[in-house]
């Protein structure tokens, strides 16, 4: 009989409020290197200690909520691989309003080199499966990898900081007709 770890639910819980926490202060304009241990405790309504039980300090509890973001945003687009044009429109929307619904976090994480390039590399090898699965051949005349990343991220930041009035359908919309669906 194998033994389940069992995880306490008021550590699920206190997780999660320290990391709701930091997306409320980041969401006013705290900038990330004016985060303190204090603050984020505050915000929880959680104490330092509480914090210290859970993460080592600030940059951890950072690491955890960049290595969440690229695991949900993985399962996102994992559905963009497979395809059916049917319903490819609806996949594109639900990896948008990903970035929509955590658009605070996002504006302020892509200002950082590393977090921007992490996408950036989540984006151009998205668009190299899909190419592979649609049977693109990449000797022939495409655009760059490098190119429509950047400008699916460009697109996707503009929307979120200064777009943000138009749907998820929409942005998915625009984009489809600007790609053309060969060159994704």
């Amino acid at each position: 009989m194998s033994e389940h770890k069992r995880v306490d639910p008021r550590a699920i819980r206190s997780k999660k409020m320290l990391k709701n926490a930091v997306f409320s202060l980041l969401a006013e304009n705290v900038e990330i290197s004016q985060l303190t241990v204090q603050k984020i405790a505050n915000r929880a309504e959680l104490n330092r200690a509480t914090f210290y039980l859970h993460y080592e300090d600030i940059n951890d509890l950072l690491r955890q909520i960049v290595h969440e973001i690229f695991d949900d945003l993985s399962m996102k687009v994992e559905p963009l691989l497979q395809v059916k044009s049917s319903i490819e429109q609806e996949q594109l929307v639900i990896f948008l309003s990903y970035f929509y619904e955590y658009r605070q976090i996002f504006a302020v994480l892509v200002e950082h080199k590393g977090f921007k390039n992490q996408l950036t590399n989540l984006l151009k090898n998205t668009i190299e499966k899909r190419r592979k699965v649609r049977n693109i051949d990449s000797t022939k005349e495409v655009v760059s990898l490098d190119i429509i990343a950047a400008s699916l991220l460009g697109i996707i930041m503009w929307w979120i900081k200064d777009g943000s009035q138009y749907s998820a359908e929409y942005i998915a919309g625009q984009i489809t007709l600007m790609y053309k669906r060969k060159y994704l």
